[in-house]
């Protein structure tokens, strides 16, 4: 394209770009019309829509952690109860099973029916099972031979239990007292034991009581002896020196403990000029110290200490024996029973008997002294003897 002249157009000289406003577009529904856009003012933040939660499972629940295991006193309280508890059943069972047991109950045409309360016959024996012969020397047991051979009682016993307030009962049946031996005459009482053993002297006593024997128990020479030895000797005051003429054995007056061998000489004893009444002293020393081994045996200090539990543990079993039908449970209430003999928590007695001799019982008074114990009443004055 020229202008005239035939020259082409002048150009003019290119100089620094003029800034142009931007064009504007219309805004939709207005022709014709432009508008700049507000400026946009800050504003929260925009927030995302959670998804429900039927799109995304829940998150899994945090871990917890495995607190520490804290033995506390409590805990440690709590478990040496139960070990305790353990130890005194797996006692328990040892001693059930372990007592040595005999049929000493038998029923017969013309038992006395059942009573009032509860009757154990207790029996101190001569056996000398189980002992060697320095045992029998250290002991003073005796030949079996001079003492008639067999086996004798030194000892015989019922214990009565009450069913009610009524003072348990102790009465001593004197060796030489002479009774009815069923099928066999009359002799003294000690010789059904050596006769027909435990069943012929349970009959014995019955027939000759009127007492229903309800439990046996049993105790040798050296059971005694091992038993006292065991909690370390039986504290008991003696008031005048004690020797033996017969077995030569001497205990000396004052308190102290004795041992097993001096508690055997001193049950036993009865030539003596400490035991004047012969075989009555020597039941009334039987019943004094029967209630001091008794008290020694539950007091806290043996129970407590196991250098006594755990001999007499050991030597409980092989030195007493039972009835078959007797369970420790029995044992247990009748130590229990007995053991208020020294704080006159419990009657001691004999039976009542005509003369030092004590080979005759009082009828009349013996009579009293049964039927109360038959009926669970109190023992008349008159038929208690010492």
């Amino acid at each position: 394209m020229t202008n005239q002249g035939g020259y082409p157009p002048r150009v003019p000289p290119r100089g620094p770009r003029q800034h142009q406003p931007a064009q504007m577009m219309p805004l939709p529904g207005r022709e014709g019309g432009y508008r700049q856009p507000p400026p946009r003012r800050p504003g929260p933040p925009p927030t995302r829509a959670m998804p429900s939660r039927g799109d995304v499972p829940p998150p899994p629940p945090p871990v917890a952690r495995r607190p520490r295991r804290r033995f506390g006193p409590g805990k440690v309280l709590l478990t040496l109860l139960s070990v305790f508890v353990l130890f005194l059943a797996g006692v328990w069972v040892y001693l059930e099973f372990s007592i040595n047991r005999i049929a000493a109950l038998e029923d017969y045409e013309g038992r006395p029916a059942a009573g009032a309360g509860t009757n154990w016959l207790i029996v101190g024996s001569d056996s000398r099972e189980g002992l060697t012969a320095e045992d029998e020397q250290r002991l003073v047991t005796g030949d079996v031979a001079a003492a008639g051979g067999g086996q004798r009682t030194d000892t015989m016993m019922i214990a009565h239990l009450p069913d009610n307030d009524t003072k348990p009962t102790l009465v001593s049946l004197p060796r030489d007292s002479q009774v009815a031996i069923p099928g066999h005459g009359t002799s003294k009482i000690n010789a059904a034991f050596s006769i027909g053993g435990a069943p012929l002297l349970v009959k014995t006593v019955e027939q000759a009581t009127g007492l229903r024997i309800d439990h046996y128990a049993e105790i040798g020479f050296g059971g005694f002896a091992t038993i006292v030895d065991a909690i370390g000797g039986v504290p008991m005051c003696v008031d005048k020196e004690m020797h033996d003429t017969v077995t030569g054995i001497t205990i000396p007056a004052g308190c102290g403990d004795l041992d097993g061998a001096q508690a055997l000489g001193f049950v036993r004893m009865r030539h003596s000029d400490a035991t004047p009444r012969s075989d009555l002293d020597r039941v009334e020393n039987q019943r004094k110290f029967i209630g001091a081994l008794v008290s020694e045996i539950s007091s806290p200090g043996t129970l407590l200490n196991p250098f006594d539990v755990f001999p007499l543990l050991s030597a409980a079993p092989d030195a007493l024996t039972i009835d078959e039908g007797d369970h420790l449970h029995n044992l247990v209430g009748l130590a229990w029973a007995m053991r208020g003999i020294s704080s006159d928590g419990v009657l001691s007695t004999t039976v009542p008997v005509t003369s030092a001799s004590a080979e005759h019982w009082d009828k009349t008074k013996s009579k009293q002294l049964f039927d109360a114990l038959r009926n669970d009443t109190v023992v008349p004055e008159s038929a208690i003897m010492n």
